[in-house]
């Protein structure tokens, strides 16, 4: 990508000497301030590729608090591209100052399209596809959330030769993509675990199209309920983890990976002397508007 990049480190968090564990997370989120984490890593492909194909505008879609929409919108920029963000919600068109992604996102030259819910549902059909190149022309599409294959391909860039000493990958799972471009690029011996955002089965099935080898396993006792949902024990977990090793999480992902994993360590689920290695996929643009919610709920809000 033709913006300033940051290379991503291993930054080690100490945990009680008993515990004969090593636990380092990879700083992701650090590469760009934008376009961080997983979302750098789904982009650099597609984005290459719609440049290659002489697209002039990328058109994707997501919901109001995307990381993926403010992402989208913040790379195209950086590219000159025009971007379309088609949004899951039809009652938020006049809200976008209240709300810190959309406004981010405009302020980056982003276009919206917001569409009600039910319609939102059939947004992969012909028919939806068709009235949208009618509207905007034409366009490079980018798929909610970002997976597809160039976007695997572009996360089996996260791993490298020197994270091949680490046992465990951990991962924080949405749609499926950034797993499978880190299981796609495994070293012998080690296993990815991933901790599903959001409650289903189907995610089985979605990474398989894409996962080459069987190294890895879904842990699925950590989503808090579903996608984005929270409560004030995560609030808390996320609170401290910062204030103890100046890490910010963001409350839909990668919080819900570390609280789990400190979980599992505290039920001697992994051997010790075993290395683990956790992927911070970013995403903490998304806190201010989770702050938002839980205000709203009087419940405990996530230290900036």
């Amino acid at each position: 990508m033709e913006f300033s990049l940051q290379n991503s480190v291993n930054q080690q968090i100490f945990l009680p000497k008993e515990k004969e564990i090593e636990l380092f997370i990879k700083r992701e989120d650090r590469i760009h301030p934008f376009v961080s984490g997983n979302k750098y890593r789904k982009l650099k492909y597609n984005l290459i590729e719609a440049k290659d194909q002489g697209f002039k505008t990328l058109l994707t879609f997501g919901g109001a608090f995307s990381n993926h929409i403010a992402a989208v919108a913040s790379a195209g920029n950086g590219m000159g591209f025009n971007t379309i963000g088609i949004i899951r919600g039809g009652e938020l068109g006049d809200k976008i100052n209240d709300n810190p992604t959309l406004k981010f996102a405009e302020q980056n030259g982003m276009q919206f399209k917001f569409v009600p819910r039910d319609v939102y549902r059939n947004k992969h059909s012909e028919t939806f596809m068709n009235e949208l190149k009618k509207e905007f022309g034409r366009f490079y599409t980018i798929p909610e959330g970002g997976t597809n294959a160039l976007a695997v391909k572009g996360c089996e860039d996260i791993l490298t030769e020197t994270d091949k000493q680490f046992d465990y990958i951990c991962c924080a799972v949405g749609t499926g993509g950034t797993i499978s471009g880190v299981i796609n690029c495994l070293k012998p011996g080690q296993q990815v675990l991933g901790f599903p955002a959001l409650k289903g089965d189907f995610l089985q099935q979605d990474i398989s199209k894409f996962a080459t080898n069987s190294q890895w396993k879904l842990i699925a006792d950590y989503h808090f309920g579903g996608y984005a949902k929270i409560n004030a024990e995560l609030v808390a977990f996320i609170n401290q983890f910062k204030k103890q090793n100046q890490v910010p999480l963001d409350p839909v992902y990668t919080g819900k990976m570390l609280f789990g994993i400190f979980d599992l360590i505290e039920k001697n689920y992994f051997p010790k002397g075993a290395k683990i290695l956790a992927i911070h996929t970013g995403g903490v643009q998304g806190i201010d508007g989770m702050n938002q919610l839980l205000k709203k709920k009087n419940l405990p809000i996530i230290d900036k």
